[in-house]
């Protein structure tokens, strides 16, 4: 099994995936260096299947994946960009980062 990240956003407001939003997937690397190796927009339904550019492997590190919100929130909102920074110990796993939305907050948890 090759290990795999993706997500899906949903706009808590609205009730519905939020779609077009820019993502960027970065692998830490030393230093407060971090490595650009994938980006994607959410489709209609929310979502980035797949986030590692040419189906790189991943493999075992720090990660970070920031949501640009700015494009998706055309009025009035308090955040501008979101980053996630987890880990990934096993890479036999795939890794689904899902993000719920709304002008003024955010929730994100380990889905499957």
């Amino acid at each position: 099994m090759i290990c795999k990240i993706t997500t899906h956003v949903l706009d808590l407001v609205q009730g519905t995936p939020a779609k077009n939003i820019p993502a960027i997937l970065e692998k830490f690397v030393d230093s407060n260096l971090w490595e650009t190796i994938g980006s994607g927009t959410t489709n209609d339904d929310g979502r980035i299947d797949n986030l590692s550019e040419d189906n790189n492997p991943i493999i075992s590190g720090t990660y970070r994946l920031t949501f640009d919100v700015s494009s998706y929130f055309k009025t009035d909102s308090f955040y501008s960009s979101i980053p996630i920074i987890f880990n990934i110990t096993n890479t036999n796993r795939h890794y689904h980062v899902p993000l719920l939305l709304s002008r003024f907050g955010y929730s994100t948890y380990r889905g499957s």
